[in-house]
């Protein structure tokens, strides 16, 4: 049974979290397959709010069952907060998570080198979120990182910490930083590691094994198609794919794997950190629409930059991801606005393009082409059925669907799990 793959359509923040969350009762494992804890997923329920950045968001459903996948990079101390936090939500864990033993550790120095380089950049630094997710990667890639099944062997741990420290430390006293014991460092994650070892599978194993025996598998994306490493605005992007073919790449899977790819998308857009956004908005709107749609990072707290919807991002993000449907999120945040505008294309150097241009460079001069739709100045949240919705909010999803080449599924009119209109599968019982 081909598992439904659920991606972020713009620059992250989209709300994946809730959608994820919908999305399990009618699955059997959520699967977590890339990124770290620089991501932040919110979830609410009756009222309380959980955020969480390592754990699949699917966890507040008793009896479904977690892997954190060897795509993702494992902050250990964060992981085990997480756990611990889900467990005083009232959401017990026990049996039901579980980490691939080949997903890469990230350890203390690479938290250091991160903000130092940032630090460095000065007014060319990225905007990343100082987990030190870029340097795990990079480490990764390099042949040189430490893995879960590392962490988990005392042994094994020591030697390597003592094989990488004198390299790592040269680079955190060139960056005018403070060098790392080896004692701090086992002494930051020998608990943790206790704590993570009876959570150790064969993550591909196992899935694959889950998949043979016909349970459903949700495979939950972290970021943003824009954000992608090879697909995104490079190199404004994160450290990993974030494309729905990497569900199957970072869980251990076949292609043949991915059923149904869900594209999350807000009725608007933000991007937090540096890098293009044509459509951004540094006026008196873009600041309402940042209040009413409290864009603050679930991460770094930091503020989110805001601005209308794209749909020539939408279009992209449907052709990378091949996407099948989208959930489109905050949709009531746009009841204060008397007119709304949809950038339909760009005019780039007294040119129309229809599409993405082929670089950051290119698209930071790009100038959106609007439309202009009216808005509806109702609110929604107790919207439940599309015939409920004001006429200008039903004329603006069909646009969307037009410009973007995709069917919306499902439309979020609040942050609760209860404010959703599910219209078709797969969110439709």
């Amino acid at each position: 049974m081909p598992g439904t793959v659920v991606v972020g359509a713009q620059w992250g923040d989209e709300g994946k979290g809730k959608i994820v969350d919908l999305l399990t009762e009618r699955a059997d494992v959520v699967v977590r397959f890339h990124g770290g804890n620089n991501a932040g997923h919110t979830l609410v329920v009756e009222g309380r709010k959980l955020v969480l950045h390592l754990v699949p968001s699917g966890v507040l459903h008793p009896g479904k069952r977690c892997l954190v996948a060897s795509g993702v990079v494992v902050d250990p101390k964060v992981l085990c907060e997480e756990i611990d936090l889900c467990e005083a939500h009232g959401a017990s864990l026990s049996g039901r998570i579980f980490v691939a033993d080949n997903a890469h550790v990230v350890m203390p120095w690479h938290r250091r080198l991160d903000v130092l380089r940032e630090t460095r950049a000065g007014a060319g630094k990225i905007g990343t979120t100082g987990r030190g997710i870029g340097p795990t990667y990079e480490d990764k890639i390099g042949r040189r990182g430490l893995r879960v099944r590392d962490l988990c062997d005392p042994a094994r741990l020591r030697a390597r910490i003592q094989e990488r420290l004198p390299e790592v430390n040269g680079e955190i006293e060139r960056l005018a930083g403070t060098a790392l014991t080896e004692a701090e460092v086992l002494d930051e994650l020998s608990p943790h590691a206790a704590r993570i070892a009876p959570l150790r599978v064969d993550g591909s194993l196992w899935l694959s094994r889950e998949l043979a025996a016909g349970e459903a598998v949700l495979f939950e994306g972290a970021q943003g198609t824009l954000l992608d490493v090879d697909h995104g605005t490079y190199p404004f992007v994160t450290s990993s794919n974030c494309v729905a073919a990497n569900a199957a790449v970072g869980s251990g899977l076949g292609p043949k794997a991915i059923g149904t790819v869900v594209g999350i998308a807000k009725a608007y857009t933000t991007r937090v950190g540096a890098g293009p956004f044509p459509t951004e908005l540094t006026d008196a709107t873009g600041d309402l629409l940042r209040e009413l749609g409290q864009e603050y990072g679930a991460t770094t707290g930091r503020p989110r930059r805001c601005g209308w919807l794209d749909a020539v991002v939408l279009r992209y993000a449907a052709r990378v991801n091949g996407l099948d449907a989208l959930a489109l999120t905050k949709i009531d945040v746009l009841s204060a606005f008397d007119e709304l505008c949809v950038a339909t294309a760009y005019e780039l150097d007294g040119e129309r393009l229809d599409e993405l241009p082929p670089d950051a460079e290119a698209l930071s001069r790009a100038k959106p082409v609007y439309e202009r739709l009216p808005g509806w100045r109702r609110p929604l949240s107790a919207v439940r059925r599309l015939a409920e919705l004001p006429a200008e909010a039903r004329r603006y999803v069909e646009r969307i669907e037009a410009l973007s080449g995709v069917p919306v599924a499902a439309i979020s009119v609040g942050p609760d799990r209860a404010e959703t209109l599910s219209l078709t599968a797969p969110f439709a019982g």
